[in-house]
């Protein structure tokens, strides 16, 4: 199924062979093919795979390490993968997160998000779209922070903790929840199309991944809310996307 993707990586092996790994990646899959494929894949972009066929190894492996990022299948020996994904959430862990699963009715994709789930790949997929989404993942992060705080009435945004206080309510945001707020904020008042925060905060843009940016958006407004102010702080705009509305200096 992902065959040629194999001499693919074989051929780019040796030009990424003397870059420094950074960066670590927990894959959990039960598929020993798929695990496999996917290893080598992200071994070929210099990235160190550990890999676990259990949500029970997988655990263990977080808390003895430190992880960039989690590639999580949903059907598991053990149970469904999206269980991980709420104990890193339960736990107060931004640890981005991306789904690797064959579920792909819109009710399990969004069942993935609204777990914590930063992504949602569905097999069979392309392997050139992993290491996109892999990379732009990782990215994010990087990207986003470019000073170290933005200050609002009641908002304050720390780039390099990664952390939002809301109010004098400390907010528990996901690392793509994060960033999405991060990068409207870092733009207030400006309108974005779900496809345009597609692009500039998944790094990619891909047609039907929209729903993607909604189930984000419903989340994060979801975690604002619960905040001291009932203020709105993103808007939807009928008809083209969504805006950050600061709230007004208090007179």
């Amino acid at each position: 199924m992902y065959g040629s993707a194999i001499r693919e990586v074989m051929m780019n092996a040796a030009h990424h062979s003397n870059t420094k790994i950074n960066q670590r990646i927990l894959l959990v899959e039960d598929e020993p093919d798929l695990a496999h494929l996917i290893k080598l894949n992200l071994n070929a972009l210099n990235y160190d795979v550990v890999h676990s066929a259990t949500i029970k190894q997988a655990s263990q492996y977080l808390d003895l390490k430190h992880f960039d990022l989690v590639l999580i299948d949903r059907m598991l020996p053990d149970g469904d993968g999206i269980m991980l994904c709420q104990q890193l959430r339960e736990a107060g862990k931004s640890l981005p997160c991306m789904m690797i699963t064959a579920k792909d009715s819109e009710a399990d994709i969004v069942l993935g998000l609204e777990s914590g789930a930063d992504d949602y790949l569905v097999k069979p997929f392309s392997v050139l779209e992993l290491r996109a989404r892999v990379k732009a993942l990782l990215r994010r992060g990087q990207q986003l922070v470019q000073q170290d705080q933005l200050n609002f009435n009641g908002i304050t945004i720390d780039c390099n903790t990664r952390e939002v206080v809301a109010f004098d309510t400390p907010l528990e945001l996901t690392a793509r929840e994060f960033d999405l707020l991060l990068f409207m904020a870092k733009h207030p008042k400006q309108v974005f199309s779900r496809m345009q925060l597609l692009e500039a905060v998944w790094g990619y843009s891909y047609c039907g991944y929209e729903h993607t940016v909604n189930s984000h958006i419903n989340r994060l407004r979801a975690k604002l809310a619960r905040s001291a102010s009932a203020t709105e702080l993103v808007k939807t705009v009928w008809g083209v996307g969504y805006k950050f509305s600061p709230p007004a200096a208090s007179t």
